[in-house]
């Protein structure tokens, strides 16, 4: 039975590790007939005849060649040499077209100097690639191309590698889904992460990052923001509007769907968030034959840890388990503690204050056994063997509060690298 390929549309007759030789057989294969193609193309349009430079620099090279046969030798091999180079383009130019996710890992050759693909051979390309995409879809969108919106991914990654936080792990995919998946969309989608440090707001970001993009946090798609270190003084604050007007234009003139994470949002001056207001209300429709833009802002903030916490543990004590908690639980109180806020511009912004945030998503505080298990994770990832004993010595390392109960994580998963080399030192 076929099997369909993610990230690609080829269909092969294998399954388990026959796939992959599948794969490589009919790569081999068209790489092959390609190669015939490209030496045709290679060859070149029949020359007019010849103008007189031409025919002068011909009869000179037979004429040198037939004093020594020799130059003829080596003339066949820089040309046979020079055709392989140029070849190599070729392929590489059709295959990233139609393989984009392989083309990263593939370095076009240099071809010799004064050698490029010349237009009638890019055109001759093009009539064979889009022949070849009649039987296949191919990437053919650019830059489009480098969005993968993987929701399987993303599901699995909260579920696997984000610990103690059920509530994001369910809210977060299924909004960004619905919002890409949408015909049409009329605004921005806005998610607001609240919640202590270290647990996991970041993280979920940069998860997004990876599962919508090829290249995650390196795509042309994305932009973060961090308050202090971006915007870090009011005296400039003109200057940085007008810089942050500058990233989002030239982001949403590269990509239809864009993602713009403000971390440390509550610390944003209020000029910076009257000047993103605009950029999240209702718009009137694009035309139904073009595609709508779908920028996603994500804005991180620490603001409403505290309520979160305290609401938590009121449900903890009186006999709620912590997956039992819901955000009718907490939606009402986080909003509330946010817009009280005195520290903070943000909740006396009108991105809250006019409704324009659509979820704001809370980060509950972290567990002794939670703290355990981003331990064993930072083991792995530095590919060090652990112990249980060792989990349990560095989660005890950690500050938990309240002071005599000791029941969360003060710092979330925070500083845990660093602790494992204390401990390994």
């Amino acid at each position: 039975m076929a099997t369909p390929i993610l990230g690609h549309s080829r269909w092969l007759v294998a399954v388990g590790p026959g796939l992959l030789e599948a794969e490589a057989h009919g790569r081999v294969m068209l790489r092959g007939t390609l190669w015939l193609l490209l030496l045709l193309l290679l060859l070149g349009p029949p020359s007019p005849p010849g103008t007189q430079g031409h025919r002068g620099a011909t009869s000179l090279e037979q004429e040198a060649e037939e004093q020594d046969p020799w130059l003829g030798v080596q003339r066949l091999r820089e040309q046979l040499k020079t055709i392989g180079s140029l070849s190599r383009r070729y392929w590489a130019t059709f295959s990233c077209t139609v393989w984009p996710d392989h083309c990263e890992d593939q370095e076009a050759p240099t071809p010799p100097l004064g050698w490029s693909l010349p237009l009638w051979g890019r055109r001759a390309l093009d009539s064979f690639t889009e022949w070849f995409c009649r039987f296949q879809d191919c990437c053919t969108g650019g830059r489009h191309c480098r969005i993968s919106n993987n929701f399987t991914g993303l599901e699995s990654d909260l579920r696997v590698r984000l610990h103690g936080q059920h509530l994001a792990s369910k809210l977060v995919p299924r909004a960004v889904r619905g919002y890409l998946e949408m015909p049409q969309v009329d605004k921005a989608l806005a998610l607001s992460f609240h919640g202590w440090s270290g647990t996991g707001k970041n993280f979920v970001a940069r998860m997004l990052a990876e599962n919508l993009y090829r290249d995650g946090m390196r795509s042309d798609c994305v932009k973060m923001f961090i308050s202090t270190f971006h915007f870090p003084h009011t005296k400039h604050v003109d200057m940085y509007k007008e810089e942050l007007r500058w990233q989002m234009q030239e982001t949403w003139r590269r990509c239809h769907q864009s993602m713009f994470i403000f971390d440390e949002a509550e610390k944003l001056h209020p000029g910076l968030l009257e000047l993103l207001g605009p950029h999240l209300e209702p718009r009137v429709p694009e035309a139904q034959d073009m595609e709508p833009p779908r920028p996603i802002f994500l804005f991180l903030s620490n603001l409403g840890g505290s309520v979160i916490s305290k609401e938590v543990l009121s449900l903890l004590k009186a006999g709620w388990s912590r997956e039992e908690i819901t955000m009718q639980h907490l939606e009402a109180p986080l909003q509330a503690e946010i817009m009280k806020s005195t520290d903070s511009g943000f909740g006396s912004s009108r991105l809250v204050k006019e409704n324009l945030i659509d979820f704001f998503v809370p980060f509950l505080p972290l567990e002794y056994h939670h703290v355990q298990l981003c331990v064993r994770d930072a083991f792995l990832s530095q590919d060090l063997l652990y112990t249980e004993e060792a989990l349990d010595e560095i989660a005890k390392m950690m500050t938990y509060v309240p002071e005599g109960e000791r029941r969360f994580s003060s710092q979330g998963c925070k500083s845990i690298s660093q602790r494992i080399n204390l401990f390994l030192s």
